[in-house]
């Protein structure tokens, strides 16, 4: 056995000091801690994995998971025709009860109560209604199906397949409603005895909707999770506004130019389905009485030599070298298309308006409805036309768009339009008088301007009980350059304006009162007149209003030829809209507005 003792502890290496082994061991406890962090995340992504298996096998095992999900796009791109019959929204009612349905829309909301039972509220133009899903082997629904839906993004495009049922409970967020004759006839079939139908319960516990009992439902493209405006914010009304800043509320509100900017979301409001649907028919209606009054339609040339109007107000661009402009209207191809034979001829067609007018009531460029016809004796021929024209456009709005206005007024209230069935004609004379009477000076021979116009239309209205009135024989000087003279007095002309009760201006209305105060107001709406139809006459009074005529050459040229005398209107579409829904902004009725600061969207 050796007697030597054991080996002391080795000293550091030379050249190693403490502080180096100190170190080494720090360095050692952060690879640690590296090496623990990277196990943690290989540990995650390992359970991620496996609930992705674990998802993946409850899918496959999902006997329903055919009945939804997000559509391939290949499966959409016109692959087949399946000869699939599809259901309009707005056409469901107590009727189709029990019927299978197949349609599509935009999922409005998603309501999530349960693990097994959702709702999804499916929007389609103007109509929404509530689709329901409850987990049941005998409706084909499974948990995994009602999760899928109550994950879809606000605005997604969906596919329901569905059973129309009628649910015990009525709600007011959707449209298909039970109709009030099929609730009336439950009542008189049903004892009044009967607690639930008693009308001393009120009859709205009948007003059941109608929903889908979804039995498929298939994503076909979804929506972005955070849309740039909510729809909801954009179809609220200042009323609710209103209220909720009583109750000490704050709710978001939606301004003009976000609205213009995102205007594809901004459509899908109800009022804005309404609007444009309002729009559609004053256009149809515009060319189906003027087609049974035997005037043919016409399109003119947009891209012209010179002004149409005369002014500044006119778009100037290069042509293929030539210098050009766009057409402030079709007044001169209208005339011309009367000198080639067509005694009646009206155009729906864009106009264009160089005018830096940031306004309420003017844009850029919008719709025009023109007309032009041959007068046998008197440009009041024309007037009757308008007359005619325009009662039967009111009668017909007020009549079969109901619904439209309705749901208009429900965020932009307004009170119906006060009109004659024989529209009021007065001379710009009686117009001035009346003015002067109410203390307003105008001056001698010259235009209204607006707040004149406003002031006159509420004078006519508690005068005459009517918002649309006709003025006619204004003075020569503030008409166009092609406006015949009047006979007795070459100062005056045969022109008139027509003038419908004004909108209510945003900014000036600061009170509902001061809005209800407003839309006694008037603004012209229509402007027309019998045509200079002599060749020299029409040079003479271009040269006048400082119209180079070499630019009007062909159109002056045509009346040598044999012209007949002639009148004719123009009016816009956007307008008639907003001043028949007392709207306040003419933006609202331009589907994407050109004003001088906007060109996009």
């Amino acid at each position: 056995m050796s007697s030597e003792p054991p080996p002391a502890a080795s000293a550091p290496a030379a050249g190693e000091s403490a502080a180096d082994l100190a170190a080494a061991a720090a360095l050692s406890k952060k690879q640690q801690k590296k090496d623990a962090r990277k196990a943690e995340k290989a540990e995650k992504a390992a359970q991620r994995q496996q609930q992705q298996q674990q998802q993946a096998a409850a899918d496959t095992e999902d006997p329903f998971a055919s009945h939804y999900g997000d559509v391939p796009v290949e499966e959409i791109q016109s692959k087949v025709i399946s000869g699939r019959v599809w259901s309009k929204v707005g056409d469901l009612d107590a009727s189709a009860a029990g019927n299978s349905v197949l349609t599509r829309g935009f999922a409005q909301a998603t309501r999530p109560v349960s693990k097994k039972m959702a709702f999804v509220v499916l929007r389609q133009g103007m109509s929404t209604v509530q689709c329901v899903l409850v987990a049941s082997a005998d409706a084909g629904v499974s948990m995994q199906m009602v999760k899928f839906a109550t994950m879809l993004s606000k605005e997604s495009i969906v596919d329901v397949e569905g059973v129309v049922s009628l649910p015990k409970e009525p709600l007011k967020s959707t449209t298909q409603q039970v109709p009030h004759l099929f609730l009336l006839l439950c009542n008189s079939l049903i004892p009044s005895s009967f607690p639930v139908m008693s009308p001393a319960m009120g009859i709205d516990r009948l007003l059941a909707l109608v929903e889908i009992q979804v039995r498929k439902m298939y994503c076909i493209n979804r929506a972005i999770p955070m849309l740039p405006i909510n729809l909801e914010d954009a179809a609220r009304s200042e009323a609710e506004f209103e209220k909720a800043e009583q109750a000490g509320e704050k709710l978001i509100r939606v301004g003009q130019d976000t609205r213009l900017n995102y205007r594809s979301i901004d459509l899908r409001t109800p009022a804005n389905q309404a609007i444009f649907r309002i729009q559609c028919q004053v256009e149809n209606k515009f060319r189906e009485f003027l087609l049974s009054k035997d005037f043919v339609g016409i399109h003119s040339p947009k891209l012209i030599g010179g002004s149409s109007e005369g002014g500044a107000a006119v778009f100037k661009l290069m042509y293929n070298g030539q210098p050009a402009c766009l057409a402030q209207s079709p007044q001169l191809y209208k005339q011309m298309a009367i000198c080639g034979g067509y005694e009646r001829v009206f155009e729906v067609g864009p106009v264009f308006r160089a005018e830096n007018s940031n306004t309420h009531r003017h844009l850029c460029e919008f719709v025009g409805l023109d007309a032009e016809m041959e007068l046998k004796e008197h440009y009041f021929e024309v007037c009757d036309i308008i007359d005619g024209l325009f009662v039967s456009i009111f009668k017909h709005l007020t009549e079969n768009c109901k619904e439209e206005l309705e749901t208009i007024n429900r965020q932009y209230p307004f009170e119906p339009l006060k009109y004659l069935d024989k529209t009021l004609k007065l001379t710009y004379e009686e117009g001035i008088q009346m003015l002067k009477e109410a203390g307003t000076e105008i001056e001698p021979m010259g235009d209204l301007n607006t707040e004149a116009e406003k002031k006159l239309g509420r004078l006519v209205r508690e005068k005459y009980g009517t918002d649309f009135f006709i003025l006619y024989r204004y003075p020569l000087a503030v008409r166009p350059f092609y406006t015949m003279p009047c006979y007795d007095n070459p100062a005056y002309s045969n022109s008139f304006d027509v003038f419908i009760r004004d909108s209510v201006d945003e900014v000036v209305a600061s009170s509902w009162a001061a809005a209800a105060y407003l839309c006694l107001a008037c603004e012209e709406i229509i402007s027309g007149a019998q045509r200079v139809h002599t060749p020299e006459l029409l040079a003479k009074r271009a040269t006048e209003c400082g119209i180079d005529v070499n630019t009007i050459s062909s159109y002056i040229e045509s009346f040598s030829y044999g012209a007949p005398p002639h009148g004719g209107f123009g009016v816009g579409l956007e307008r008639v809209v907003m001043l028949f829904c007392a709207l306040n902004n003419i933006r609202k009725t331009s589907l994407f507005p050109r004003d001088p600061n906007r060109l996009f969207p």
